[in-house]
């Protein structure tokens, strides 16, 4: 930004932000930022919000999630050196996550990702980052809705029951009773108290790993039915897959803002990827070995009915999404306090505003059809764009505006663009190829 900007953008914050603005840490090697250190270790906010653990609970259930069930799968698709691909999509992921952080810290006022928008380009660069983040956490937790419908049906078929006058059965009734399980968790407004239920997710994700090992050894065991090492027409598919799974970079300035403090946010998001990857990784090597080539989109569907392991590994299925659920719509929810200039109204105004976008959710999971074919298509595109593509333009924008940023970086960020954009185009032909073969 402009010399102008930042001027006028000090006089409002006053004294003492300025001096605890993130700027004055070290951004390049080299560079010294430790005086603002004692002036924020003054201010209210550093004794305040998520301490260190809670935050990696609360980043690494954003990262991980129902993703997991179709990493098999990804394996299928591409082979087993596709798996080189994931560790390059993981380190991808985690550099642009970053990016968002060093975003944060160009100025003090920024607290969420459209923020960063505004602060890079302005009226355009907000709306266009809010667009395809919100629209993208809508469709996300719709589609948890969605998943938690089919599976209780599958688990529980023919139950139905009278609610104010309407019958619900099948997938309707158990969207309605995710609901009502997710709707307390839409209302705490602290992401330390979020924390615990982050925990549950991350234990239904090890849960899940854990009943396929048991499915292996004591039912199907390990075979090497597979395909070759490498599939090259199924690698946008593997790449789509591999991408979906980490992303969260849009709750990730929320997170940030959430800590009590923020310097050590870059060492959460390191642990909270690995755990993460090496979860994602074992699901990948245990599911495409017991099952080869003939596992399922989702991995829990080649589970033989009636088993025991099978039963937890469903359980585990849903309660990941019931732990997430809270932690995406976050950000949407301060959106419209935000938007209605009900920020200072209280506690009524949030749990009145979660429980409407809850409902709207519930509503449309309960009336689109096809509506997994089209989180296919649309959920990749959004997903690129937010994990990959405004993170480094943003980060362009900000602080290579005066020569700022080495030029080995800049080429290595032009290189995770062109990969961003490889992945939008292909997986978005593929998941059009996908949705037209259904009718």
């Amino acid at each position: 930004m402009t010399h102008e900007y930042m001027e006028q953008q000090n006089m409002l914050l006053g004294a003492a932000a300025v001096a605890a603005s993130p700027l004055a840490e070290a951004l390049l090697p080299g560079k010294e930022g430790d005086c603002a250190d004692d002036v924020e270790a003054q201010l209210p906010s550093y004794h305040t919000g998520a301490s260190f653990s809670r935050t990696c609970l609360n980043l690494a259930n954003a990262v991980s999630g129902i993703g997991v069930l179709s990493m098999p799968y990804a394996v299928a698709q591409g082979g087993w050196l596709s798996l080189l691909l994931f560790v390059v999509v993981g380190a991808v992921c985690y550099y642009t996550g970053t990016l968002i952080e060093h975003c944060m810290r160009a100025d003090g006022s920024i607290a969420s990702y459209p923020d960063i928008g505004q602060f890079a380009f302005g009226a355009v660069g907000r709306r266009a980052i809010a667009f395809f983040m919100y629209v993208e956490l809508y469709l996300v937790a719709i589609s948890f809705l969605v998943l938690e419908g089919d599976n209780l049906d599958k688990l529980f078929p023919g139950a139905s029951m009278e609610l104010l006058g309407y019958h619900l059965h099948g997938k309707k009734l158990f969207i309605v009773v995710a609901a009502a399980v997710i709707l307390p968790t839409t209302w705490l407004k602290n992401l330390g108290m979020l924390a615990y239920v982050s925990a549950a997710g991350l234990v239904a994700s090890a849960a899940l790993t854990a009943s396929l090992v048991w499915a292996g050894i004591a039912e199907t065991g390990f075979h090497k039915n597979n395909s070759s090492a490498l599939n090259l027409t199924g690698l946008p598919t593997s790449l789509g897959l591999y991408f979906v799974c980490f992303t969260g970079h849009a709750v990730f300035p929320m997170i940030y803002s959430s800590m009590k403090n923020n310097k050590h946010f870059s060492k959460v998001l390191m642990i909270s990827s690995v755990l993460c990857s090496l979860n994602y990784g074992l699901t990948a090597v245990l599911g495409y070995l017991i099952y080869g080539d003939d596992v399922q989109s989702q991995v829990t569907l080649n589970l033989p009915t009636g088993k025991l392991y099978t039963k937890i590994a469903i359980v585990m299925t849903l309660v990941n999404p019931l732990a997430k659920y809270a932690l995406l719509v976050a950000p949407i929810t301060a959106a419209v306090e935000e938007r209605l200039s009900l920020q200072g109204g209280g506690r009524a105004s949030r749990v009145a505003i979660s429980t409407a976008v809850l409902a709207s959710t519930v509503v449309v999971a309960s009336t689109v059809p096809f509506f997994g074919y089209l989180m296919s298509f649309i959920g990749s595109f959004l997903s690129v764009m937010a994990t990959v593509l405004f993170p480094c333009l943003c980060y362009l924008k900000i602080y290579n505006t005066d020569g700022g940023i080495r030029r080995s970086e800049i080429t290595a960020i032009a290189g995770i663009l062109m990969l961003g954009v490889f992945v939008a185009v292909t997986g978005t032909y593929t998941s059009l190829q996908q949705i037209v073969g259904t009718f």
